[in-house]
């Protein structure tokens, strides 16, 4: 097949070509500040849309069907006439070159943003992965969702009083946000959702337990804060285990150290790994694979190349590295879009990328989370109402927005999910009878 052209004929062919990988929350912020730049953009990403992925979770317990935290790349862009969405995956950069090698071809840039994030980790077991799924795409969402709900209809049909538990213990293997939060809404759906819909097997009889190597959970937050989340997950019913690290994951259940946990329904929220890509540039890596960049988040050999979000290994003044959250992804997009702005003016670089914590917010429940903005701390309902209003404030279009207020408003009265439809297949659906 023959390289596509590296941009369409049009009248601005001559101005500089910015290539960006990924339409995430850096991504998108990059595009967006260089709307209306004398210069040519083209996007590509291996999906079409853009995920909300703070949410994404919600989709995986039920709580909100996909098209609520997501909107098609094309609809989002498609006011900036100098912008080409593409979606294909990059499988090569050739820095000195100034390419990209996609698997549909090969474009060329003049200045390359890198946004592709991250991927799972499974430290050094990747054979867990079957058995337990991780949460970063729809696709993995869907993924979750099904064994979830499959889990609570193989007890309805299951006669053998052992058997049937097995399928009601839920395991969450992570004790960070993520993990915190489908612990929490699997607690919620099996006693205040579910119960009403089974005859044979009564779904508040599941167990929800949530495992974490740490020393606590939610270890980015003020202890303080960690301790009422606890606290609030054991009043929702969910088992905490802290400093105890999983050794072992199979399709019956997980081992801690030379504790047996039984389980057909086990999660996975521990780690994460920097994208791949990261290491198609070239440039050094910190131990989790991110990229070490410039103050101006450019690689240091190649100012023309800049990376973004959480592939970018970058410092705080205060020595941690800035968190791989969306905030921080959007922050950095709009100052690389300001930095390319500024080159093409011929003016000076903005002075180095300084991260605004926005601060840190997780739900546990029904009026139950933990909030941290600096020296205040919030815990339950005062910090549940401010994640409610920053997660409609920063998802994107109206539509969605009112989509999710209306189905947040209808399950806080009734405790309603309208997302439990069961689709698809995995590989485990051979085996799960046995």
């Amino acid at each position: 097949m023959p390289n596509r052209p590296t941009d369409d004929p049009d009248t601005h062919a001559n101005w500089p070509h910015v290539l960006i990988l990924g339409g995430g929350f850096g991504g998108l912020a990059v595009a967006r500040r260089l709307a209306g730049a004398p210069v040519r953009m083209t996007l590509v990403d291996r999906r079409n849309h853009h995920l909300f992925q703070p949410l994404l979770y919600q989709v995986a317990t039920a709580s909100l069907a996909a098209p609520a935290i997501a909107a098609p790349l094309r609809q989002i862009l498609r006011r900036q006439r100098d912008l080409t969405v593409l979606l294909d995956d990059v499988i090569g950069v050739d820095t000195s070159a100034r390419e990209v090698r996609l698997a549909h071809g090969t474009l060329h840039y003049d200045m390359l943003v890198v946004a592709t994030g991250s991927t799972h980790a499974y430290f050094g077991h990747d054979e867990w992965a079957p058995f337990a799924p991780a949460l970063k795409t729809l696709d993995d969402a869907f993924l979750i969702r099904r064994r979830v709900l499959l889990a609570f209809e193989h007890a309805e049909r299951e006669n053998d009083p052992a058997r049937r538990q097995a399928w009601l213990n839920f395991l969450v293997v992570g004790g960070g946000s993520t993990g915190v939060e489908l612990a929490g809404t699997l607690a919620e759906l099996a006693r205040r959702t579910l119960p009403r819909d089974f005859r044979r097997s009564d779904p508040r009889r599941a167990s929800v337990r949530l495992i974490e190597a740490g020393p606590r959970l939610l270890p980015a937050f003020d202890p303080l804060l960690s301790e009422r989340a606890r606290r609030q997950l054991e009043r929702l019913g969910v088992a905490v285990h802290t400093g105890t690290a999983v050794t072992h994951i199979d399709a019956q259940g997980v081992n801690l150290g030379d504790q047996r946990l039984p389980a057909r329904t086990v999660l996975w929220a521990a780690g994460v790994a920097a994208s791949p890509l990261g290491r198609m540039l070239g440039a050094p890596l910190d131990r989790a694979g991110r990229v070490q960049v410039r103050p101006d988040l450019s690689l240091p050999m190649h100012p023309e190349v800049f990376v973004i979000g959480d592939l970018a290994d970058v410092q705080q003044p205060n020595g941690k590295p800035v968190p791989g959250v969306a905030p921080a992804a959007k922050q950095m997009g709009e100052y690389v879009g300001a930095a390319i702005r500024a080159r093409l003016d011929g003016k000076d670089s903005p002075t180095p990328f300084r991260y605004r914590d926005a601060g840190s917010l997780a739900t546990i429940g029904r009026m139950a989370a933990v909030a941290q903005f600096g020296r205040l701390k919030l815990s339950g309902f005062p910090a549940w109402a401010v994640w409610l209003l920053a997660h409609i404030y920063f998802l994107i279009g109206f539509r969605n927005r009112l989509v999710v207020m209306l189905d947040w408003a209808w399950a806080y009265w009734t405790h309603e999910r309208h997302a439990r439809i069961v689709s698809g297949q995995d590989e485990t659906d051979e085996t799960e009878n046995r």
